[in-house]
């Protein structure tokens, strides 16, 4: 079973920046293995370089919304390092516009990455997460609790926030934990282009790194399963 000790292995997917990045920087800083997946394999090189890691870190080009993709992740984790203690389903994107006026080529990737990925990784990652009795965290948003016009992203947020609690209620007798972290307006890459409006109110990565820190570092009978993180400044 799981020790959450320092050298635990979680896999993140979409990890090479913003909130991924900054768990995987905190995770191998305590001493832990981690593997990490994205799209662009210049920004896996990258993050390798900078957090210089050897072979503590693995890192894996991959679509987070690919089944084959995110079964070979979890298998080349398992395979690196003996065993999976944690998975971070962090990969997600957001468009513009509404239901009324969006482009839905972009809702069909913001569900296949915001509601498919996390389902698949939870699939492929179970079998492993049920010999350690391990940990899923799951990124949702603020956007997955609280309704805003027309907002297709939310929706997907929304269908995260039911996949959280609908897969808690599966494994509670595996003794697999399950949280879903919502954070508010954080300060990352999600940002750039097109996307919801942030009105300059925004948490720094790293605090959001923080806190799924803190939940994969529980005492093994502990199982937190909702944080909600937002900055002071955000009323909704």
């Amino acid at each position: 079973m799981t020790t959450n000790t320092a050298h635990d292995v979680t896999l993140i997917t979409g990890g090479s920046t913003g909130i991924g990045a900054a768990t995987a920087r905190r995770l191998l800083a305590r001493g832990g293995r981690v593997a990490v997946t994205g799209r662009r394999s210049a920004k896996l090189d990258r993050l390798a370089a900078e957090l210089d890691a050897g072979d503590a870190l693995l890192t894996l080009p991959g679509d987070a919304s690919d089944d084959a993709a995110v079964a070979a992740a979890v298998a080349a984790t398992v395979e690196q390092y003996g065993r999976l203690d944690t998975v971070v389903a962090n990969a997600g994107f957001a468009g513009e516009g509404t239901v009324a006026d969006g482009d839905p080529e972009v809702w069909r990737s913001m569900v296949l990455t915001n509601v498919l990925g996390p389902a698949l990784l939870i699939r492929h990652a179970l079998p492993a997460l049920k010999e350690t009795r391990g940990r899923i965290v799951l990124i949702g948003s603020v956007a997955g609790q609280v309704n805003t016009p027309g907002n297709v992203y939310g929706a997907t947020k929304w269908a995260v926030t039911g996949l959280a609690e609908n897969t808690r209620r599966l494994v509670t007798e595996d003794e697999v934990g399950v949280t879903l972290i919502a954070p508010g307006r954080v300060d990352t890459p999600f940002w750039d282009g097109p996307g919801p409006n942030h009105g300059g109110i925004l948490l720094d990565a790293d605090r959001i790194a923080e806190s799924i820190v803190w939940v994969i570092g529980q005492p093994a009978g502990v199982d937190i399963n909702t944080v909600t993180i937002r900055p002071k400044r955000q009323p909704h």
